[in-house]
């Protein structure tokens, strides 16, 4: 047995992959990582998540939604998808007080503490909102 951390020692192979791809990630972390991911426009999310391919089915909005219920009730290991997911429910036209009830009601399943983490996520990736 080993007093190694083994998430340390994934996060360092990650970093030492990254490295070997480009030398100048040196400094690689995960939220450095979630900045290079855009939110997508409002069209281009309904196209690829929306009604689209099945005009009968839920829109982007509900998805995004239904999503962010899911990854609420995994918990903090899903910190970057948390903010990313927030930011395109609200481009593609939730309101905040939609993503805070899917947050709660997600909380019922996956604990106060998710609940909190979550809320606390959604309150960050939403301050650089402008409406």
């Amino acid at each position: 047995m080993t007093d190694q951390n083994p998430f340390a020692s994934m996060m360092k192979m990650g970093q030492d992959w990254a490295r070997t791809l480009n030398p100048a990630l040196e400094s690689f972390t995960p939220k450095g990582f979630e900045a290079l991911l855009p939110t997508m426009p409002k069209n281009v999310l309904e196209m690829f998540m929306g009604k689209t391919l099945n005009p009968d089915g839920l829109d982007a909005k509900t998805r995004l939604l239904i999503t962010l219920a899911g990854l609420t009730i995994q918990g903090a290991q899903a910190e970057p998808q948390v903010r990313l997911t927030v930011r395109h429910a609200r481009e593609a036209g939730a309101s905040k007080q939609e993503i805070a009830e899917t947050i709660a009601v997600a909380g019922l399943f996956g604990g106060v503490p998710a609940m909190s983490k979550a809320m606390e996520l959604a309150t960050e990736a939403m301050k650089e909102d402008k409406t």
